[in-house]
């Protein structure tokens, strides 16, 4: 969410955004909307001015049946100005939540994903002198993925990972784990089941509120027994990644700055409905409703310039993992048209993936700058004690699905057996997956 005053003071810079970002938003309406709540909160300032001078009256001796009739007509006016600014200002808020942070100068302009722009390129595609096998095939014959009971048991797009593969995925997300401790991010195992400020807070709703709609989230309807037995009713959500938890550890706080950065890894399971990709890579674990995944978080003063240096850290740990793990990719920069509301600026890297004879998708940096942190009240001290919200960013390190089959993938040899990285077999405990039979 932008700052209204800076809305006020630099509208054609937000129309620029807005147009830039392809969002549906009348940012002359926004503005009307807000002069109309400014307008009606003077008004009940005023109104609450004239009780109080009342209520001064009447102890100086004043008539005080006349003054009393007097202010029941100010009460009755007060109710109205309530009325009409419970009315105008749920209108603002939601028009205020879909108002984009300007991108970054350097963002490339563009409508759609295929405007998005490649930055570098790291290892060759992998070759094979034999016919490779897709994930599926592999997990099937090595017996390490089940398809067929993990739909029987979870439903669509449900699935096993067993025995080696089990290792495997642990193997990589310790890793990763590991590194990120290395280079001074604190470890957090955050709840995956959030109240909805945690969500509505980082920007994981379209809109103001959750809407299944749109929304790419698990709701759980259950009601809550709490300790003293008595029943809550309060929708909770499963989150899709590690950082609306995170972030919200912090809402509603003034941090040290001294803190400043903060550096988090946090390692959770992931839930997403996909309701937006319906038909959409629908065989394998490419696109899945349950996973896990490492996140990055860094929260941070409100300095473009070091919160710059921040997003090129993360996904330099990003870009470091790939490597490590032997695995081919490139690194997008993602145009305005394929930025989402909140965000400044957004890498994402995509790994070499042979079944695919193509990149596919295995991480996301973004910078959000302020956007995010305004929502959640998240707020530092400044040297000249002026409050002010922090930065937030975020990256994937690792995600689990994706790298397990461009391991998978790309370290298959001729036997159908498949070697194992050889960063990750102290992790493992074995050099390579073999067929059992």
């Amino acid at each position: 969410m932008l700052d209204i005053k800076f809305i006020r003071a630099n509208p054609d810079k937000v129309k620029e955004a807005i147009k830039l970002k392809n969002i549906e938003l009348d940012l002359d309406h926004l503005l009307e909307l807000d002069s109309q709540v400014r307008q009606l909160k003077q008004k009940l300032d005023d109104l609450r001015a004239q009780k109080n001078k009342a209520s001064d009256e009447i102890k100086r001796g004043g008539d005080k049946q006349a003054i009393v009739a007097d202010m029941k007509k100010v009460d009755q006016e007060s109710d109205a100005v309530l009325r009409s600014l419970k009315e105008v200002e749920p209108q603002l808020n939601s028009l205020m939540y879909k108002t984009p942070t300007i991108p970054s100068p350097d963002t490339p302009r563009g409508k759609d994903e295929s405007d998005n722009k490649v930055i570098s390129v790291w290892g060759e595609p992998t070759k094979f002198d034999f016919q490779p096998k897709d994930h599926m095939q592999l997990g099937k014959d090595l017996d390490i993925i089940d398809f067929k009971q993990g739909v029987k048991v979870s439903g669509y797009r449900g699935y096993y990972l067993k025995n080696q593969a089990v290792m495997l995925q642990m193997g990589f997300l310790m890793y990763a784990l590991q590194k990120a401790i290395k280079r001074g991010f604190s470890p957090m195992l955050p709840p995956t089941l959030v109240r909805e400020f945690a969500l509505k807070g980082s920007g994981y709703f379209k809109d103001e509120s959750y809407n299944p709609e749109v929304d790419e989230i698990y709701k759980i309807a259950n009601d809550e027994k709490l300790a003293d037995g008595s029943t809550k009713k309060e929708d909770k959500f499963l989150v899709g990644t590690a950082e609306p938890s995170i972030l919200a550890y912090y809402a509603d706080q003034i941090l040290d700055k001294k803190t400043l950065p903060l550096k988090i890894c946090g390692f959770s399971q992931c839930y997403r409905s996909e309701i937006g990709s319906y038909g959409r890579d629908t065989k394998g674990i490419y696109r899945v409703h349950e996973f896990m995944k490492m996140e990055l978080v860094a929260i941070a003063e409100a300095n473009v310039e070091q919160s710059e240096k921040l997003h090129q850290e993360l996904i330099g740990i990003s870009k470091e993992l790939h490597e490590d793990l032997g695995l081919p990719y490139r690194q997008i920069q993602m145009c305005t048209g394929d930025l989402t509301v909140g965000k400044y600026k957004q890498y994402d890297l995509e790994a070499w993936i042979p079944s695919r004879d193509g990149y596919g998708e295995t991480g996301s940096a973004s910078n959000f700058l302020d956007w995010q942190a305004r929502r959640l009240k998240v707020r530092y001290k400044d040297d000249d004690g002026k409050t002010k919200n922090v930065y937030m960013l975020n990256d994937t390190a690792l995600p689990s699905p994706r790298i397990l089959i461009a391991i998978l993938e790309n370290y298959q040899q001729a036997d159908g057996s498949v070697k194992i990285p050889q960063v990750l077999v102290p992790y493992v405990g074995f050099e390579e997956i073999s067929s059992k039979k």
